[in-house]
């Protein structure tokens, strides 16, 4: 067999395990669609997201993945089903700390998936507040970061709120020095957010 045909064979192959991977995406929503009615049927209000069994079945995913895609990557393509199946019945409310693009909107993505419904807001205690109205269903706060350790505004907010922390992301945050001059020595004053 030739280059050309070899190339074929696995293009066709991998067409055929796309179809079979797609056949069972849809197969395990119709499932999840399942549990939502079953849940509802028996009277259960608000939305079906409980991070016990997501951490669950990452678990499993993560105890059972053979590669040759890491864990990470792993993760997070089932927390993209586990998202995309949830938000069959509603997305997710999330509120967030502001604007979006911000590092906190990528904690979020990366806890929940981007199957949700973002809502950026200006302070934290705006997305304290957002949560225990019930205006979103959960909220995602800084709690620490590398450079300026706590985020003491937030401990206050958790010690005037009912709130309690259900889990925690951590995301890699890398900072860059963007300049118009030719030499690093023509820079005469850096512009930066305090905790950066």
């Amino acid at each position: 067999m030739n280059e050309a045909d070899s190339l074929r064979a696995l293009r066709d192959r991998i067409d055929a395990l796309d179809r079979q991977i797609q056949t069972l995406i849809s197969e395990r929503a119709r499932c999840a669609q399942q549990v939502g009615a079953i849940k509802q049927a028996a009277g259960a209000t608000g939305n079906f997201y409980r991070p016990e069994r997501e951490a669950q079945v990452l678990r499993r995913v993560l105890e059972t993945n053979p590669g040759p895609l890491s864990n990470e990557e792993m993760a997070r393509l089932f927390r993209e089903i586990m998202s995309a199946c949830l938000a069959l019945e509603e997305p997710l409310r999330i509120a967030f700390l502001g604007p979006e693009g911000t590092f906190t909107q990528a904690a979020a993505l990366k806890h929940f998936g981007k199957s949700i419904h973002s809502i950026p807001l200006r302070a934290i205690d705006e997305v304290f507040r957002e949560v225990e109205a019930g205006s979103a269903d959960y909220g995602v706060v800084p709690v620490e970061n590398s450079t300026e350790g706590v985020v003491n505004h937030t401990l206050d907010m958790f010690l005037q709120s009912p709130l309690r922390i259900c889990g925690e992301v951590q995301i890699r945050i890398n900072h860059h020095l963007i300049t118009r001059a030719a030499e690093l020595t023509a820079i005469r004053r850096i512009y930066s957010h305090r905790q950066s």
